[in-house]
This record gives structure tokens, sequence and C-alpha cells, in this order.
């Protein structure tokens, strides 16, 4: 899941980004939620070269005659388009996140869109109302967070049980807070 917990002050011997209750009065949570991104940088570079590759075998057949020099702008534009495409995608998937910054005072979201303003919403902790609606939604384990008269959705773009599953740690996270 693409959810990095940061608990301070964290008990010893627990790993990085996994959620644990923090250990002391003056606990504080962040969260920080991103899509998932399917291809890094390994990725990209494999992707461009197995079409480059592909996209010469054509070309290979046509090497030495003029009908070359027909063909190569068609497959430079192709791998070009690719590229583009490729680019684009992880510009827009990777500027996308949220972070909830959870203390015993306050409960705030932040989230940062592509092309979008950032938007915020902050609450007292106490009277948030957590909830994971699953049954009769559009949305599978659609999870919003209640409070401060207003009513916010969490991890629209996480898988429905990855909702879950963040419902249960933020929750206990609540619960511990409380």
């Amino acid at each position: 899941m693409p959810a990095y917990w940061t608990i301070t002050p964290q008990a010893p011997g627990i790993t990085p980004g996994a959620f644990a209750l923090a250990q002391a009065d003056g606990a504080s949570y962040r969260l920080e939620l991103t899509p998932h991104l399917s291809m890094g940088a390994h990725g990209f570079a494999r992707m461009i070269a197995i079409s480059a590759a592909f996209l010469a075998l054509p070309l290979l057949a046509v090497l030495g005659t003029p009908v070359l020099w027909g063909l190569l702008p068609f497959a430079g534009l192709a791998l070009w388009a690719l590229w583009y495409a490729l680019t684009r995608n992880a510009a827009e998937r990777g500027g996308l996140r949220e972070v909830l910054s959870l203390t015993r005072e306050a409960i705030e979201i932040t989230r940062t869109n592509p092309h979008a303003p950032v938007q915020h919403w902050q609450a007292n902790p106490y009277w948030v109302r957590l909830t994971l609606t699953n049954k009769g939604a559009k949305v599978e384990n659609y999870l919003t967070l209640e409070g401060a008269g207003r009513v916010v959705e969490l991890g629209a773009f996480l898988s429905p049980e990855e909702r879950a599953t963040l419902h249960d740690e933020l929750s206990r996270a609540l619960r511990h807070l409380r």
C-alpha cells in the first residue's frame, strides 16, 4: 500500500513506514498517501528500449533502400509518442498526494493535486468520525472523515482493500489519542 506512517515517538524495533502505536503522551502520527506508480525509472527505460527494438525489426528488411527513409520518421514518431505518454502519466500521478497529521489537539489533511489548488481540512480529533461505507455505496469501501462541519474523503486513489486497512490503522490511532 502506498501509505507511509511516521510515528513519533516510536517504539524501538518497529520498521519505518509501518503502523504502530506511539509510546508517549505527546504522540503524533503522520500519514502520507500516494497513488501507485507501476513503472519506475528502470521500467521506463526498459519499455522504451523494447519498443525501439520492435520498431527497428521491420526497418531491418528495408535497410539500404530509400524506403527506410520513408518509414524512419513514423517509427521515430511512434517512439516519441510512447515516451511522451509515459512521461505525462507519471507526472500526473506523481503530483497527487494526501498528507494526514494527527495529534491529540488536531487532525489535518492536506491534499496536493497536480493542476488544482492545495486542499486543506482541519478538525479536533476527539469529535472526528471515521466512516468506512462498504454496502450500498457507489465506491466500495468509501473512507471518509467527518468533523468541523465537513465530510472529507481519504485515499480516493487507493484500492478497496487498502482503504479497509487504512480505516483499521487510522481508527486505532484515533482511539489511542482520545
